[in-house]
Parts: structure tokens; sequence; C-alpha cells
């Protein structure tokens, strides 16, 4: 497994600024970062790219749909820009040199009608992510749909409605993307729901309950690995967590207080403890 960090416990945006933090984020076991990519208009995509070669690491990409955009509106035209962006965010992927982008990319995170999800709009995801095959194909990147917790969105909340959005879609270079702070609240049972993401499972967030570091809170790691071993998952387990002080970020997270002492506690304790959790199923533990 590749172990990452988002960049979200330092910044919103990702850029030329941030570049100083990568020599520690190397020094302190990561294979890469995860980057924000919210609208590719001004995405530094070739430098992030050149930056991260030049400190040996690689780069996923994270992205949510800014406001008004949404795959699953009842506005053809607006389904249609959704699918027109979230291509162009694909092709900003493949510049900066990932093949993942990641997020709940079917509707602005917050958007909540008060009522449950359509046909209509369920159908109109399947189709806006099967518009996404060819250009997913063509750069090699896959797109890894997240579902988020109840207080987030209404229309995906669960692993097994994402792996029947992920059948229905049926493309290859379309899967999960799994959250153990979102599973923590909506799964019953969080590794009996990851071993249900199966073959559609292509990327993972780490952290603890409330956010924060992985390890300190009652998240069941040792279960989790169980299961991401009997899957031979070998993709990445990359530790998101937010910000304490970073304006409308954080207030999206609902980061209200001070997670650890010091936010990059998160990052540094955090793979410390996810690969001693992944040493010990990789030696044979039960």
């Amino acid at each position: 497994m590749k172990f990452g960090i988002n960049t979200f416990l330092w910044t919103a945006e990702f850029n030329e600024d941030n570049f100083h933090l990568l020599p520690a984020i190397r020094s302190h076991g990561f294979d890469g970062v995860e980057v924000s990519l919210f609208r590719p208009a001004g995405f530094p995509a070739a430098k992030i790219r050149r930056a991260l070669a030049d400190e040996r690491l690689e780069c996923t990409v994270c992205s949510v749909l800014p406001r008004g955009v949404s795959l699953i509106s009842e506005d053809r035209n607006v389904r249609g820009e959704a699918v027109s962006h979230l291509k162009a965010c694909i092709e900003s992927t493949a510049e900066a040199g990932a093949r993942i982008i990641a997020g709940p990319l079917y509707a602005p995170v917050g958007y909540l009608p008060g009522r449950r999800r359509t046909a209509d709009e369920w159908q109109a995801a399947v189709e806006g992510y099967q518009q996404l095959g060819d250009v997913l194909s063509r750069l090699d990147v896959q797109l890894c749909i997240e579902p988020l917790n109840r207080f987030e969105t209404f229309f995906l909340n669960t692993t097994a409605d994402a792996v029947r959005l992920c059948q229905e879609v049926n493309h290859p270079n379309v899967g999960i993307l799994w959250d153990s702070f979102h599973a923590n609240i909506e799964e019953k049972d969080p590794p009996a729901a990851l071993q249900q993401a199966g073959p559609h499972l292509k990327h993972v967030h780490t952290c603890e309950n409330d956010r924060g570091t992985p390890g300190s809170g009652h998240v069941d790691w040792r279960s989790l690995f169980v299961v991401l071993k009997n899957l031979n998952y070998s993709g990445w387990l990359t530790i998101e967590s937010f910000g304490f002080a970073l304006g409308d970020l954080s207030s999206a997270a609902s980061i209200w207080r001070d997670l650890e002492q010091n936010c990059e506690d998160i990052a540094w304790r955090g793979i410390e403890f996810l690969k001693r959790a992944a040493a010990v199923q990789a030696d044979g533990a039960a």
C-alpha cells in the first residue's frame, strides 16, 4: 500500500506557496500528497507535477463540485455543464501526474433538498459517469466516487449504494473512495462495508471518528486492515483531515475546535500508526 496525506491539513488550495511542505512530508514517510482541485482554470498542474517529482512524491487529487454544478440536476444543461467540468478536472488530474481523482462528484457538498433522492437523479448520475468513460480510459485516470454522511449529502451515504452505482455505470475506471470517517457514521459494521466495496474499491481515506489522528479514537482499525489484506488492496491510504483555522474550508468540514495541539500531529503520528497497523497484517497476524 501507499501512504498519502491530504493537503487540506494545511491549505484549502495547494499551490506554489505550499511547496515548502513537501520535504517534511517525504521525510515523515509519506509516498505522496493529495491535492485539491476545485476549478481547472488556474490549477497549477504542471508546477505541482514538477515539485512532487523533485521530492520523489506521487500525487492523487480530491475534488468537489462547486455551487451551481451538479451531475444530478433536473436541468439537462446543468448536467451537461457538470460533465464538461469533470472532463476538464480529469484532464488537469492527468497533467499533474495523478491517476486518481476522488470525491463526492455528483452534487455540491451540503446540498440537502429535504427529501430522499429520486430515481431520475440516480439515473442522471449513472449516465453522467458513463459519459466520462472515454476520457478516463484515454488518460488512464480512475474516478473514485465518495459516499458522504447524511449531514453532507442526501444522494450517496452507504457503501452498498456506491457499489450499486458502480455496477450500473459499469466502467473499469469508475470506482469507490471509501472514507473511515463517513463510514463510522453511516455503516452499522464499517469493516463489513469495506469488504462489500470489493473490486470497486479504488481509494481509501483514513481518519478517526472525530476527523483526527488515526489510532486515537474508536475506529476499528485492526478489523479494517484485516479486510484490506483479504481484498489484496494495494492502493492508497490517505489521511484526510482539515486545518483548524482555514476559514470556509474548516467551516465546511465542521471543524470547530483543535483536534490536536498541532494539526501536523495528525499527519506525523497518523502515518506512524497506519504503517504499524499495516505491518501487523503483512506479517500475518490475525
